[in-house]
């Protein structure tokens, strides 16, 4: 493939992961080279062996494994076409993908937590050898962030809330990655699949919606950015 120079491209990712929230280790990571306009260029997605699986397919850890989250989703690792690799080796084909297509940019829905996950898991594997995933000067971007500020302050996203009820119990409209895709896609009852790649297709989706507005949007990790639209909604519920 020749690559462009004189295009940015950026790094989409999604980890799914096990144990605790504060504490997560990655058991899939699902990844994709993409340019701001949502074409891909690469995607690669892999299962960790690790931590929880080898490449038979037996769990290494199933106590740890059934506190996956998303646990109802394993049976699909093994009755799936899926890549298992150890960590450190998923790690090195990320950088040199990086490297490759010059990105110094990694984005992620909920970037904090992916990060801190990719971070926790390196230094466990690693008796904290290694402490940071992505090389020292790695910018990341916040998808939903971005999602928060320009798609879920939209009218028709408040009003589609409304109708479907996308509310936590104390009253907050959700912002999800899934909810905010099925509006995008006009599809109340999509649900998302929780397997890392197939995730990240809807995420590059939701990227490239929010940069084709051209408006005004921060595109840090801020982690009280499901507070941004909540003000707007008031507006629509008094």
């Amino acid at each position: 493939m020749k690559i462009d120079k004189r295009k940015k491209y950026y790094l989409v990712l999604d980890v799914e992961t096990a144990n605790t929230l504060e504490q997560p280790l990655v058991y899939d990571i699902g990844y994709s080279v993409v340019d701001k306009k949502g074409n891909i260029y690469f995607s690669k997605s892999n299962a960790i062996t690790d931590l929880f699986f080898d490449e038979k397919k037996i769990f290494k850890n199933k106590e740890l494994m059934e506190s996956a989250y998303y646990s109802d989703k394993l049976d699909e690792y093994y009755n799936g076409n899926w890549k298992f690799s150890p960590f450190l080796i998923v790690r090195k084909e990320i950088l040199k993908v990086m490297k490759k297509f010059n990105i110094n940019t990694v984005c992620a829905y909920n970037c904090a937590f992916d990060r801190n996950a990719l971070n926790t898991t390196i230094r466990y594997i690693t008796k904290s050898k290694i402490k940071w995933f992505f090389p020292y000067g790695t910018e990341f971007n916040c998808i939903w962030n971005m999602a928060c500020q320009v798609i879920c302050t939209q009218k028709r996203y408040i009003e589609m809330a409304i109708e479907n009820k996308w509310f936590t119990e104390s009253g907050n409209m959700l912002t999800s990655a899934e909810k905010v895709w099925a509006y995008l896609s006009n599809n109340k009852d999509f649900e998302e699949s929780h397997t890392g790649l197939e995730d990240v297709k809807i995420e590059i989706e939701i990227m490239a919606r929010c940069l084709a507005q051209h408006k005004p949007m921060k595109v840090n990790i801020y982690r009280a950015c499901w507070r941004i639209p909540q003000k707007v909604v008031r507006k629509f519920i008094i």
